[in-house]
């Protein structure tokens, strides 16, 4: 049963208050990550790059990632806002650079609602492939057409779910991350079980040398693996979106942050080591240096680990990204709402569907542009997926080293009032800031190679540099749209202005 604002206290934007407990937060955070989904998309374009050292980048890119939670943690626990990254960096940088990481958010998410949708696709054809003992059907997904068409039918579903109330939204995700966490741990323990039985495909010893950064060959690799990594733990921060919707809105999203965050990184660990000691990182039939299978790992390894139950894993990743799909639409309607709520968008960015409390308009705008945007990079790139994900991996650097750096800048006159604010508001911010706004500018100029990415390129330039470059530059030039055309913003009169932790407009904003 849906409730209604005459059942429910609400947020100054209108959002449903108190909707939203740990353990919910948790589940959408995980469902949002989609653990499945992203380590099948993930695993083989990382290991093109770094070879056997795929754990060693998969520790390292978590630890800029938890060092930046902090900031967000303490940054929503001072000013629980659903615009997150654009009401935090404008509070401390000022208008222009908080429209920039509000951009930088929603476009980010706009990528991975379209690689979601292209890997539901993949593995919907093939769970029917599956089902039905029909291989034919599989290949279904290679044609252009069937392709788009379906994709877009499944970011259809998934907005029309996020349109509703936040209840149906974990009701829905439950089920869906459970079975998912479950498969992949059988994946990866039946893959372990062949290779102590003699059976797996190329059996590969892990060593403690895969777990060591420093022994990658050089630095550009270790960048664009650490890029791509960064991918697999792009999500968490759905959660704090939802701050103004939560149960004690100050300390429940950064705990569930935080928490959800480690979860992922153990289950992908023993996931990879599985998987890498099973098939090893040739590129054999099912190594995972095979260029043919890369694009979707899990697609190529499921029947030989599993056999009768490889359906099981298309299953996963199935529920994985439709799940995902869902839960990341979340993300920038918020951050939209927001935006249109202190005028740095129209007005109408700001409505609040009456009865479901969710804002209806930027849930249905970020749908319609995810799919415009799969339509175009599905005809553009034949390795849409790998492009895609790339391209992420440069946006997640630039709106997540954006927000750290602002929770630093914040943060300045109460850096040395303790330890702990010593190591939450300057020091870990800081260091994961910086790493990210490094790897941004790294990962931007390896780009330019044409061979960057799955090779494709226009005009002899690589495609992912292309897409980075689009992105960005389009945030730039809307923001000076919007300058000449609604100015009360970027003046500061709308409610939301640079300032510094503890001023007057702190205690507004958390108000």
């Amino acid at each position: 049963m849906s409730t209604t604002p005459a059942a429910q206290e609400t947020s100054r934007k209108g959002l449903g208050k108190g909707t939203v407990g740990l353990l919910g937060a948790m589940v959408i955070g995980i469902s949002c990550i989609a653990p499945a989904y992203t380590l099948t998309g993930a695993l083989g374009p990382t290991v093109s790059v770094v070879g056997t050292h795929v754990p060693a980048v998969f520790i390292v890119g978590f630890i800029p990632m938890l060092l930046t939670a902090f900031g967000y943690k303490q940054l929503n626990a001072r000013m629980p806002d659903s615009g997150t990254s654009f009401t935090w960096a404008t509070r401390a940088f000022g208008p222009w650079v908080g429209w920039m990481a509000g951009w930088g958010l929603i476009v980010a998410t706009v990528v991975v609602l379209s690689n979601l949708a292209g890997i539901a696709v993949d593995f919907f054809y093939l769970a029917l492939s599956q089902l039905f003992s029909n291989p034919d059907l599989a290949d279904l997904t290679d044609d252009p057409l069937i392709n788009v068409i379906t994709c877009l039918a499944f970011i259809a579903i998934a907005v029309a779910i996020s349109y509703r109330d936040m209840q149906t939204t974990q009701k829905f995700q439950y089920a869906l991350v459970g079975f998912q966490i479950l498969v992949m741990l059988l994946f990866g323990g039946v893959a372990l079980w062949h290779v102590a039985n003699g059976t797996a495909f190329d059996a590969t010893a892990i060593t403690l040398d895969d777990f060591n950064p420093f022994t990658i060959d050089s630095f550009s690799s270790f960048a664009s693996g650490i890029s791509l990594s960064l991918f697999i733990f792009w999500g968490w921060d759905v959660i704090l979106t939802m701050n103004e919707e939560t149960k004690d809105p100050e300390r429940t999203p950064g705990r569930a942050a935080t928490i959800s965050i480690f979860v992922i990184i153990g289950l992908y660990l023993f996931v990879t080591v599985g998987l890498m000691a099973f098939a090893g990182v040739g590129d054999g039939e099912y190594g995972l240096n095979n260029p043919d299978i890369q694009e979707n790992v899990f697609f190529a390894l499921a029947g030989p680990v599993l056999g009768p139950l490889a359906i099981l894993v298309s299953l996963a990743v199935l529920m994985s990204s439709a799940a995902s799909l869902q839960s990341t639409a979340v993300g920038p309607a918020r951050t939209l709402l927001s935006m249109g709520h202190y005028g740095a968008l129209p007005r109408r960015f700001a409505r609040v569907h009456p009865r479901y409390l969710t804002p209806g308009f930027a849930t249905v705008v970020s749908g319609v542009v995810a799919a415009v945007f799969y339509t175009v990079m599905r005809f553009l790139s034949e390795a849409v997926l790998w492009d895609t994900i790339t391209t992420l991996g440069m946006m997640i650097c630039f709106y997540y080293g954006l927000t750290a750096l602002s929770a630093v800048w914040y943060f300045r006159h109460e850096w040395f009032r303790s330890v702990r604010n010593a190591l939450e508001t300057f020091l870990f911010p800081l260091v994961g800031g910086l790493v990210l706004v490094i790897l941004f500018f790294v990962t931007l100029v390896d780009s330019l190679d044409p061979d960057y990415g799955s090779g494709s390129s226009i005009g002899g330039i690589g495609l992912v540099f292309i897409l980075g470059l689009v992105l960005i530059l389009s945030g730039v030039v809307v923001m000076v749209w919007r300058y000449f055309r609604s100015p009360a913003f970027f003046r500061g009169e709308t409610g939301l202005r640079a300032g510094v932790a503890g001023d007057a407009e702190e205690a507004l904003l958390h108000g």
